[in-house]
């Protein structure tokens, strides 16, 4: 067995992507705690354990998070919101092996300094109120250094990269730089998440509707321009990389073959952006997302992101419900050509 063992992993996040690891880590005998500050999850998952569908349950110590204490030795996975990080990474010692696997880009968490970094490709979505999760598209889950790393961060790395690879949900690859992979990541998240979380509609919708098509390729075209100027490497993700996609949806016909390639492994799928917009008092991740690309760019050109930022501020500062107008809205604001 590797070394990771004997040490305890504190998984922060009983969502999607928490709860499909803590699973497979606890089937596997390692020590996994995992911390959360929703009550009603907390006390579902005391009482009746957590689960992936068509699967056994697993019981697992669950903590409140204002009753949790980070451990001295051990690995810490991050699997929640971007925008919980703060109260988070405010409680953690400085030497605490952290292990984001999370989406977008975080200023506070990218200063850490942090040695690795998962980024999971498969769609795990979880119950809002009771910590069961299920598998919705296959993906893998890439884990790497996201700096120079010592020879004992890199052992803890692949230690927990092996403890994860015997599962059988999701394919686990350690690659030596996981940065490329994060931001390619971004540029697909940046993409889907804000226009299908406005409209209210699932990930496959994207790739029916023509208004919606075109918003999104239009993103997917202006993300990779955003990320190819700040000369931020690209690595592949799912059948093509960046380099072929962007290829694809400049070359006529090939984007319709493209929206039937993809639609089928999207369809019924949710992004991770669509439950916070319907809640009552919604935040969202886009500044971890478009934000953070409209940073990148700088004076570069990105008049859809930008768009698309201030159409998600004022949706969510508004109280509005997710709904179609929002793209015809958005398509409305931005200049002449953007969408041609």
């Amino acid at each position: 067995m590797p070394q990771l063992l004997n040490k305890p992993i504190h998984i922060l996040g009983i969502g999607g992507i928490g709860t499909a690891l803590a699973w497979v880590l606890a089937r596997d005998g390692y020590s996994v705690i995992l911390i959360d500050n929703h009550p009603g999850k907390i006390a579902e998952g005391r009482k009746k354990g957590i689960s992936v569908v068509g699967l056994r349950t697993r019981w697992i110590p669950i903590v409140d998070f204002a009753d949790w204490v980070p451990p001295d030795e051990g690995f810490v996975l991050l699997c929640t919101k971007t925008y919980d990080n703060p109260a988070i990474l405010s409680r953690l010692p400085d030497d605490a092996f952290l292990i984001p696997i999370q989406n977008g880009f975080d200023p506070e968490l990218e200063r850490r300094g942090h040695a690795c970094e998962g980024i999971a490709s498969f769609v795990s979505e979880c119950e809002r109120d009771r910590p069961i999760t299920r598998i919705t598209r296959s993906g893998k889950l890439h884990i790497g250094a996201r700096r120079l790393t010592t020879a004992g961060e890199q052992a803890e790395i692949t230690s927990l990269a092996k403890a994860l690879d015997k599962n059988k949900l999701f394919p686990v690859e350690l690659v030596p730089d996981i940065r490329p992979y994060k931001a390619t990541k971004l540029m697909y998240n940046a993409a889907i998440s804000p226009l299908a979380a406005m409209a209210g509609v699932d990930n496959g919708e994207l790739l029916t509707d023509a208004l919606a098509k075109k918003l999104f390729f239009a993103l997917l075209l202006e993300n990779y321009a955003i990320l190819q100027q700040a000369k931020i490497p690209l690595a592949r993700i799912g059948p093509f990389h960046p380099d072929t996609v962007s290829m694809i949806l400049r070359t006529p016909w090939l984007p319709a073959l493209l929206a039937m390639f993809f639609r089928p492994s999207l369809r019924g799928t949710y992004c991770s952006m669509a439950p916070d917009i319907h809640a009552e008092h919604a935040r969202t991740e886009i500044d971890a997302y478009t934000g953070h690309l409209i940073r990148l760019a700088g004076e570069f050109p990105c008049a859809l992101n930008r768009a698309t930022f201030a159409r998600m501020k004022k949706i969510t500062s508004e109280g509005l419900k997710p709904q179609y107008q929002h793209l015809r809205d958005l398509a409305a604001q931005l200049p002449a050509g953007v969408l041609s």
